[in-house]
């Protein structure tokens, strides 16, 4: 995509209709968190800042001015003009980033794991609160419009939610298609509504000045500690523009964002603060308010629209990032369905789509308001951008070869401010903040007990293995039985003899007459070249090893690439090679090198992992499974 993505910036040094349709899908996927915010983020920030205080002019300049400033710091110079610039093979993303870092670094660097860990749980942490508070705020509305529908705003955002999950097994390319559209018509309202209410109180453009946000945090103590954790809502959604470069590519997100998504939301932002500075009462339902109430319902059902483009954002981001986890070896494997024979990226989890499901069930039910949810919402958000920030300055001061100083003069500003916003979302850390706090615990608690207990198997079964060299020889000493066909046999390290080969020497006394040992690798590469895709080594007459290599975005197919092999001289014929695949039964042990409680969260992940066989596509007809019982 990367290089169709170029050409279509720079044929004849003019965008073509391929960058333009780019850059309308661009609108319609990556800003829909970041571009329903103004439902909720100015009037948070105001309450906070009041903090039950009549509403007045300093407050709504001092907001304004932080909102703007914020756009401009976080969203537009750090991500939109730094990091879309730290593509990993055109892909973005903290796992991305931090493959990336890696690389730069040329080792495994267990700080930039930690990182990248912290700030994909987080993420995922963000896909469960923003399906709920967006929903819920633009369902509010109706409150508005007919106040005895108060009591029906829980259950009808419960019912939306439910059906949006429901259809994602169905795929989201008809869904996806209208995603454009449909928030070019909810930018250019906003946009509207709020130049029109600009006129209410034109002074309100006095907020430009940055003046007026360091005035009001420097001489409002807490609460405008309080007040900066609230205006962070206007930002979230930013960490998206990173995730989605590998869809759409940088230039149609810069386009999108500089030309059209943040002009929208100033003017709506703006717009907000001229209504309340001329009607103060305006502040409960700023944004509804700015529309005369024959339109409130129509308004309702845009917002509705909008919100759940925006959720489908975050939960198809959701199956992106885990089916990358996976890939780098950080969970179990997934089953993993793909929704569309043309686009390899639009897959469904159907375990982290009911996973997410119920965890945006009790976010509804648990804080039924959005303001409730706001507590909770940025500190997620906030974490993933500082771990950004961080594994950014490795990349640009090793990949991009820049001086340590000056990589540090550009990223540690940035730093510094997402630090700001993460320590002011701390200070809500009994209102809700804890509930994606504890869920980033629990998944880096996750991700650290499959590593650790991944990494005690392989010790343990290093101990018996036999080196493939050593049994070779013995075999061509005293060869057993050979029969016909192919055996394929499945090793994460080529040096020793896989155990299913062991087992079926050991009991059906025969040998293939042509053995594999197949390695399946992960690139730190989102995507693997077709032509370094297969790699094979004869070691003798009846033995050869082959390593496949896939990206860690893409879905290992082994029968397909097994069959780049005939390009190789190998004639793969599916229907005479027999697949042998071990299954571990896993047993605690008191001897381990983990907690016992440990154990058992390992062992059970064990058994929740998709089949091997499903995972790497082999037709099941074809297996043999090899059981064998390990203690951990």
């Amino acid at each position: 995509m990367t290089a169709s993505i170029t050409q279509a910036e720079t044929q004849d040094g003019r965008p073509t209709a391929s960058f333009w349709a780019l850059t309308l899908g661009s609108v319609g996927v990556v800003f829909g968190d970041i571009g329903t915010s103004p439902l909720y983020a100015f009037h948070e920030a105001v309450k906070a800042a009041a903090h039950g205080e009549p509403v007045s002019r300093v407050i709504v300049l001092g907001v304004l001015s932080l909102i703007l400033w914020a756009l401009l710091i976080v969203v537009t110079a750090k991500y939109v003009l730094l990091l879309l610039r730290a593509d990993n093979n055109g892909e973005g993303g903290t796992l991305s980033l931090m493959a990336l870092g890696q690389r730069a670094l040329g080792r495994r660097s267990w700080v930039l794991l930690a990182l990248g860990v912290i700030g994909a749980s987080m993420f995922i942490g963000d896909s469960m609160i923003t399906p709920a508070i967006s929903v819920l705020s633009a369902v509010q509305g109706l409150k508005l419009a007919t106040p005895a529908l108060e009591h029906y705003v829980v259950p009808l955002t419960v019912l939306i939610l439910v059906l949006l999950f429901a259809v994602q097994s169905k795929g989201t390319a008809l869904v996806a298609s209208a995603f454009g559209p449909v928030m070019v018509v909810w930018f250019t309202v906003i946009a509207v509504m709020g130049a029109v209410h600009i006129a209410d109180d034109p002074t309100v453009l006095a907020a430009i000045n940055p003046y007026y946000a360091v005035q009001f945090v420097l001489s409002h103590g807490v609460i405008g500690l309080v007040t900066l954790g609230a205006v962070f809502l206007a930002v979230t959604g930013g960490e998206a523009l990173y995730a989605d470069l590998g869809h759409f590519g940088r230039k149609p997100i810069q386009s999108a964002w500089m030309f059209f998504v943040l002009p929208a939301l100033l003017v709506n932002y703006f717009g907000q603060g001229a209504l309340v500075l001329s009607d103060p009462s305006a502040i409960e339902h700023s944004f509804y308010r700015m529309v005369p109430e024959s339109l409130v319902l129509p308004l309702v059902g845009l917002a509705t629209a909008a919100t759940v483009i925006a959720s489908q954002a975050v939960i198809t981001g959701a199956y992106s990032l885990v089916h990358q986890a996976v890939q780098l070896g950080l969970l179990p494997r997934f089953e993993v369905r793909y929704t569309s024979e043309s686009h390899a990226g639009q897959i469904y989890l159907p375990r982290v789509n009911r996973l997410l499901l119920i965890g945006v069930m009790l976010l509804v039910l648990l804080f039924h308001t959005p303001s409730n949810l706001a507590s909770a919402y940025g500190i997620a958000v906030s974490t993933t951008m500082v771990a950004d920030g961080i594994m950014g300055f490795v990349v640009i001061w090793k990949l991009w070869n820049w001086r340590a100083a000056t990589a540090a003069a550009v990223i540690v500003p940035f730093v510094i401010v997402d630090l700001s916003f993460f320590s002011a979302n701390l200070l809500k850390l009994l209102e809700g903040a804890w509930v994606p706090l504890l869920f980033g615990i629990v998944m880096a608690g996750t991700i650290w007990t499959w590593r650790k207990g991944s990494a005690i198997l392989i010790q343990k079964t290093r101990r018996i293995e036999v080196p493939l060299d050593d049994l070779i020889r013995s075999l061509e000493k005293r060869p057993p039985h050979i029969v016909k066909g192919t055996a394929v046999f499945l090793t994460s390290d080529p040096a020793f003899v896989p155990t299913a080969l062991l087992h079926n020497l050991k009991h059906n006394k025969v040998l293939h007459e042509h053995n594999v040992i197949l390695t399946i690798e992960t690139a730190q590469t989102p995507r693997v070249d077709l032509s370094e895709r297969f790699r094979m080594e004869k070691i003798s007459e009846k033995f050869s090893k082959v390593r496949l290599r896939f990206g860690f975005m893409e879905q290992p197919n082994v029968p397909k690439a097994l069959a780049i092999a005939r390009k190789q001289g190998w004639q793969f014929d599916i229907m005479s090679t027999s697949f042998f695949v071990s299954r571990r039964s896993l047993k605690a042990s008191a001897q381990s090198g983990m907690p016992l409680w440990q154990d058992h969260v390992f062992i059970a992940l064990s058994r929740s992992a998709n089949d091997a066989t499903d995972y790497f596509q082999i037709p099941t007809g074809r297996v043999v499974e090899v059981g064998t019982q390990v203690t951990i």
